[in-house]
């Protein structure tokens, strides 16, 4: 192989490249803090709202009061 051979490959690598090169920097990626913006509405919630039963309210309720007292107690 001889050097002009050489010097027309690097050549043609070169240029390939710069060709890619072109490609990446025409569009930057371009991405900021959180998610991105949809245009898509969101999803209705078709959930029933959770309620608590009156057995667990009194549950919590007596917990709580406990806990009040085992801190009131302490003091």
């Amino acid at each position: 192989m001889n050097t002009a051979e050489i010097i027309s490959q690097i050549d043609e690598e070169i240029s390939r490249l710069q060709s890619a090169r072109a490609l990446l920097t025409e569009a930057p990626l371009k991405r900021g803090p959180g998610r991105p913006k949809t245009t898509e509405q969101p999803l209705a919630r078709t959930l029933k709202k959770r309620r608590l039963s009156a057995k667990g309210r009194a549950a919590i309720s007596a917990a709580m009061k406990a806990r009040w007292a085992k801190r009131k107690k302490a003091d």
